[in-house]
């Protein structure tokens, strides 16, 4: 590829990925509006009650029409994924490398069509979209550096007698199930699916209701790639093929990114005859906390773009900001000038940065977090629903900051939507314990030049990911192999990030091998 797009840099305004992302524009559009379904074997199947899914950017726009997994589709796909584990386990893990690479080519060769898809899917801004697709490519090549880096985890150990050599070897458990989030439904499909394949366990991917298109064209990239048909399988649909597909004893292991309450559901239910290994990441109430000691405009800038980029549909999206009370008259007047500048616009054109939220329940919280704000606080910026035009056939709201009690939901409750509520403290002590203060812990940010203040954030702060005064966004913006995304608390289960160094090893389970030989 001639360039690419990461979160962190969106270093891609020139004119190349525009006109690279304007031609897959093009090219989606006689594919729009088709019948899809699961994906068994490598075979679509398409008959059987069908789900129609439209775009949020304009409702109008047909994204196509899915024909919904019945419960023997599930079963079948996980019957015909456990048949084939043994031989995709003993299948050398430098050819599993090998294949998943080839799907991980694909994806970025055919990025600017899926970007395009996810654009008018999900409502994600062009280079948003662009980062989504290509951060997949490179979570499957970062795990496939993981093995051959391990050398395929397997190592020879001590010896207590001459003749018993033993060796100590990670190996699959089976069969792997992934249910992906529609905000990230490129990522989070094909990241963990990698990740279980590289391992050497077969998959069936459940997609979310709004973003089927685009998993979709991530297994597709990872079968045409040469992934077995027999190892990766997909079953479309809702709740219920989910819980299908959680719930038959033969998944031998989970991954599920979604809301705590479901994550912490299907955790719950994950022991059957024996414990099932589950990796969830269940979002955040991101905390932003600014110093005496912060720039400003700095501060204003990472905080805007961590609450409002994607519409604060980010697990990682900031949502509350704690300021110490010296600065916070100038800290919320500067935040509150970038919110009204950020204008909602079509996500398909070259300059927006705000596109719509995901679907009508997201509009619909939005509305009811910004009641509750006027009820209880204050509407700062912001608040509105946009309606002219062409929005108007699209869930666009405007950029919104808030002060309301640390008692309201509002303050407390994962929420979404491009919300971001502002508290004053009297101490960066204050500030981190208040910001602790949740049973979820997945990013933060800090924003202080005073190093002493830096170094007790991050020995205190209870959060898996955390940034320091980064302009770039206060608390997203992870990339594979720079910034592992993990939470702790009820953000996540397993201890280890995706994209981190420790997170292939969630798909593998521990074998101690001892032989004795041959005595003379």
């Amino acid at each position: 590829m001639a360039f690419r797009v990461t979160y962190a840099t969106m270093a891609a305004e020139g004119d190349e990925v525009h006109a690279a992302f304007d031609a897959g524009l093009e090219e989606l559009q006689p594919l729009l509006g088709q019948r899809h379904g699961s994906i068994i074997s490598g075979h679509e199947r398409l008959t059987g009650p069908e789900v129609v899914e439209r775009s949020p950017v304009d409702t109008d726009v047909l994204i196509g029409r899915f024909v919904e997994a019945t419960a023997a589709d599930v079963a079948e796909a996980v019957g015909i994924a456990k048949a084939f584990a043994p031989t995709w386990a003993e299948t050398p893990w430098r050819d599993r490398v090998r294949l998943l690479e080839a799907g991980a080519d694909l994806i970025s060769e055919r990025r600017n069509v899926i970007s395009a898809l996810l654009t008018v899917e999900v409502g994600k801004n062009r280079l948003e979209s662009l980062g989504d697709v290509e951060e997949t490519a490179d979570l499957i090549r970062y795990y496939d550096h993981q093995l051959v880096d391990h050398d395929g985890f397997e190592q020879p150990m001590g010896r207590l007698n001459p003749a018993e050599a033993t060796s100590d070897v990670l190996r699959p458990y089976g069969v792997w199930a992934v249910v992906a989030p529609f905000n990230f439904p490129a990522a989070l499909s094909g990241g963990p699916a990698g990740a279980a394949l590289a391992a050497g366990n077969t998959v069936v991917v459940k997609p979310p209701p709004q973003g089927v298109g685009t998993t979709l064209a991530i297994v597709r990239c990872l079968l045409d790639g040469g992934i077995p048909a027999e190892a990766l399988h997909v079953v479309v649909g809702g709740d219920d093929v989910g819980r299908a597909l959680v719930a038959d004893p033969r998944i031998d292991g989970l991954t599920f990114t979604g809301s705590y309450e479901v994550g912490m559901e299907l955790y719950r239910q994950a022991a059957g005859a024996y414990p099932r290994p589950v990796i969830c990441e269940m979002g955040g109430k991101n905390p932003v906390i600014v110093s005496r000691e912060a720039d400003l405009d700095v501060a204003a800038e990472g905080t805007a773009r961590s609450a409002f980029g994607l519409s604060g549909q980010k697990c990682s999206a900031a949502s509350r900001v704690y300021v110490e009370r010296p600065v916070a008259e100038a800290f919320v007047e500067r935040l509150v000038e970038r919110a009204r500048a950020i204008q909602p616009a079509d996500p398909r054109d070259r300059d927006t940065y705000l596109g719509p939220v995901v679907d009508e329940a997201a509009l619909e919280r939005f509305q009811r977090a910004v009641h509750e704000a006027r009820a209880e606080g204050e509407v700062l910026a912001g608040g509105h629903r946009v309606s002219e035009g062409a929005l108007g056939r699209g869930y666009y709201v405007e950029p919104t900051v808030v002060r309301v009690p640390p008692t309201s939901w509002v303050a407390t409750s994962e929420l979404f939507v491009p919300l971001i509520a502002v508290d004053v403290v009297d101490s960066v002590d204050e500030a981190i314990t208040r910001a602790n203060d949740t049973p979820l812990g997945l990013t933060a940010g800090f924003y202080s030049r005073d190093d002493a203040e830096v170094d007790r954030f991050l020995s205190r702060i209870e959060a898996g990911v955390v940034y320091v005064n980064r302009r770039a966004g206060a608390t997203t913006g992870a990339w594979p192999g720079v910034q592992p995304f993990g939470g702790w608390k009820g953000s996540g289960s397993g201890g280890k990030a995706g994209g981190g160094p420790y997170y292939l090893q969630q798909y593998l389970r521990e074998q101690s091998r001892t032989i004795v030989e041959e005595q003379a």
